[in-house]
């Protein structure tokens, strides 16, 4: 691939980033008819590294180019709470935030496979301000993002509600959801040609697990599925947490898709509900690469000062995971944090949840099994780096 003259600006913030990569193959080479395939790279730390692993991964995942070449492409991040919720004052993208270097990379490999315009999206906690603004709370500098692909149009949106757009789009569930008939987002969502889920590996005390699926989950806005919504209409301006999808007190507003099961008898259990609501959305909005942080991050699930009665610990798994499937990358991921993808309720990492690897299995969303998943890179024996289970990381 040839690599432009722009590819300085990247370097000075990524130091060598992708001297090494000039010499992989091509990512011209067409996307694999099988997307059970999930690339694991080893590195051990955010530097020049990141990106030359990446280059690696999407090369031998088939190439970026004729993804993204000319589209736009919308990159969910996953920066879970506010930027003061550390653990033990640690940076929030060493332990529970995707790390911007992580982005960075992303953002330069999609510019440089020729995506025409890459949207940086997420549901920040900072309600209406800009993504930008959050981000620069954190200590980031988000011009780092716009200078990684200066051939491209950068532009980030916060999804927690309309942001620059005057209407929802409605994305519905094939075949009627699990849980909910369909949902109502940020247009931002239906307005690009790729999407993509950028996650950190990472425990969830809800959900067992937090991947590129779960990520999904902050897509919806604040406006419509929180607890203080408005019956009739969304609000507009984010309001309270989406504590109603979690333990279903109440429905959306009417403006919305509303439940496909009876909201009178359905579950209250939130290892029941969050589970299902994850596969319904990445059921109406297909997730079209996943990328997995792995390289720091922390046990114990996220929001360390939120949630008192678990220990958290900073682990460094070392690893990079990405996948053209959802449900596989996932799945590589959760055998990577040293459990078994294909565990049922009441087995880690799903002890008090269902399993939503295979709850999307059963809608056909991908496999789960790593006997029908073809790893590429490292073996998942050489970069397993086993997780506590979430019982033996509670306080007595």
């Amino acid at each position: 691939m040839k690599m432009h003259r722009s590819r300085r600006e990247f370097l000075g913030a990524m130091s060598m980033a992708a001297g090494a990569y000039m010499v992989q193959p091509s990512l011209l080479r067409a996307l694999p008819a099988n997307n059970a395939r999930v690339a694991i790279g080893r590195c051990p730390e955010y530097n020049r590294q990141v990106v030359i692993a990446l280059g690696a991964m999407f090369d031998q995942l088939g190439g970026l180019r004729r993804m993204v070449a000319g589209k736009t492409v919308a990159i969910k991040l996953n920066m879970t709470a506010g930027p003061t919720n550390r653990l033990n004052g640690m940076p929030v993208e060493m332990t529970h935030w995707v790390h911007p270097k992580v982005i960075a990379a992303v953002v330069y490999l999609l510019g440089q496979a020729g995506a025409r315009r890459i949207r940086l999206v997420e549901s920040t906690a900072d309600r209406a301000r800009p993504l930008q603004y959050f981000m620069a709370s954190a200590g980031w500098n988000p011009q780092e993002f716009v200078r990684a692909a200066p051939k491209s149009k950068v532009e980030f949106e916060n999804t927690n509600f309309l942001g620059s757009y005057k209407t929802y789009a409605t994305f519905m569930v094939p075949g009627g959801g699990l849980m909910y008939k369909g949902f109502d987002l940020n247009r931002a969502y239906r307005e690009t040609d790729v999407f993509v889920s950028l996650a950190k590996l990472k425990e969830h005390r809800t959900a067992g697990i937090t991947l590129s699926m779960k990520n999904c989950f902050g897509i919806t806005p604040c406006t419509i599925y929180s607890q203080q919504a408005p019956v009739d209409e969304p609000s507009l301006l984010p309001v309270g947490y989406r504590l109603d999808m979690h333990l279903g007190t109440r429905v959306p507003p009417k403006s919305a898709p509303q439940p496909s099961v009876n909201p009178a008898t359905w579950s209250h259990d939130p290892g029941y509900r969050v589970p299902r609501i994850v596969t319904d959305l990445v059921h109406a909005r297909p997730i079209d690469l996943a990328v997995i942080d792995g390289i720091y991050t922390m046990e114990g699930g996220e929001l360390p000062q939120q949630s008192p009665r678990f220990l958290h610990k900073p682990m460094h798994p070392g690893v990079l995971i990405a996948g053209l499937n959802c449900v596989s990358t996932d799945a590589v991921a959760t055998a990577v944090m040293g459990f078994d993808p294909l565990a049922d309720r009441g087995t880690p990492p799903f002890e008090t949840c269902d399993s939503t690897l295979k709850l999307a299995e059963q809608q056909g969303l991908g496999t789960p099994d790593l006997s029908r998943i073809e790893v590429l890179g490292e073996p998942i024996a050489k970069v397993r780096c086993p997780f506590k289970p979430l019982s033996q990381l509670t306080r007595a």
